[in-house]
């Protein structure tokens, strides 16, 4: 494996380059065009730009998180196919400058819900968090006022302002679309673009839904193994694959993840790997209060070491990260994007890796 952190770019990211190159074992990073818009080519001078500060620096850009998808892609709307083309040229501007892996997603309206970005838990860190009381008690437009002031100063990726300014928009144009819906325009999609992808070796790894159900009765498809499966079937090409997500995976506890990963051999692209906490359930067994913990198993409801475990014995050779870090030690960013606690949980990956390697 290797092992990366997120990296939102100069002038994006309060975490510099020359800070990543300092945690052992970390050897790329993944990042973006920031300051991009959905549906934009990106230009090669600009992915060159980006490519050559990041090598400056002793790294390597393993892959990229994301190329946002337009939501008249997910629409299937007419003005889809002047999209795609797009999405199209800026992967192949990727595969020129040998960049050879896509994290992208598939999710109406928002990249990911959560109701706190800075719950205080009991040992002072602050975390992401996620109430179901809280969602039921919001109308969709107002998610973004209710988190916005916790953000630190920075812009949170999928809640960029010019996004949330077309929610209401948005979810009138989602009235009707259904899970049947959105799994024929993504292979649509998938369709238009393996072409390129197998042309320059570029691994689509989508990444799923977060958190893994309906959220304001959005159709939601990447969910559960099932759902994988069928979106790797319906496309069956070695290029259309997975990011593993262990966090959005895990929100559902009937998501087996070391088993997911098991079935998923070859088709794993991408691993983030992280810990949940639960706090409560309903009647159902399903989660109604989560918080991200600390990347160590005993702080939250996942056994990371299986996780690990499962990425090593499918011979997982790709990126991994850790992700959604707790704010300690005082420091301000990007609300699970800090640096403190990710290089911890990175460490922690790579132990818990050496253990089982050396073990087996």
């Amino acid at each position: 494996m290797k092992m990366t952190l997120r990296w939102y770019g100069t002038g994006h990211d309060t975490v510099t380059l020359k800070q990543i190159r300092q945690i052992p074992g970390v050897t790329g990073v993944i990042t973006t065009l920031y300051d991009t818009e959905p549906g934009e080519v990106w230009s090669r001078e600009r992915i060159k730009a980006l490519k050559d500060e990041v090598e400056a620096a002793g790294l390597k850009i393993e892959g990229i998180e994301s190329v946002n998808i337009h939501e008249d892609i997910k629409l299937g709307k007419p003005s889809r196919d002047k999209l795609i083309d797009n999405y199209i040229e800026t992967l192949e501007n990727l595969g020129k400058e040998d960049i050879h892996l896509v994290c992208y997603n598939f999710m109406p309206v928002f990249d990911w819900t959560r109701t706190e970005l800075a719950r205080v838990r009991d040992d002072g860190s602050t975390v992401l968090a996620y109430t179901k009381r809280a969602v039921d008690e919001l109308v969709p437009e107002e998610m973004f006022n209710s988190i916005s002031g916790d953000m630190n100063g920075t812009v949170m990726p999928g809640w960029e302002p010019e996004r949330m300014a077309r929610v209401k928009e948005l979810f009138e144009e989602y009235k009707g679309v259904t899970e049947e819906d959105l799994f024929d325009n993504l292979k649509y999609f998938l369709e238009r673009i393996m072409p390129v992808c197998n042309e320059y070796d570029i691994n689509m790894a989508i990444h799923p839904d977060d958190p893994a159900w309906s959220v304001f009765g959005l159709p939601r498809i990447i969910i559960n193994e099932e759902n994988i499966h069928r979106m790797m079937d319906m496309v069956d090409d070695k290029h259309n694959g997975v990011t593993f997500c262990a966090g959005s995976y895990g929100t559902n506890p009937n998501n087996d993840l070391p088993k997911m990963i098991r079935g998923l051999k070859g088709r794993i692209h991408f691993a983030h790997v992280r810990n949940l906490k639960f706090n409560e359930f309903d009647e159902s067994g399903m989660p109604t209060d989560f918080e991200e913990a600390a990347h160590l198993s005993s702080d939250g409801s996942f056994d990371l070491y299986e996780i690990v475990k499962a990425l090593y014995d499918i011979g997982f050779d790709g990126p991994i990260r850790p992700d959604h870090g707790r704010m300690i030690w005082g420091e301000k960013a990007m609300p699970g994007y800090g640096l403190y606690d990710r290089a911890l949980g990175a460490y922690y990956i790579e132990g818990l890796w050496e253990a089982i390697e050396k073990s087996g």
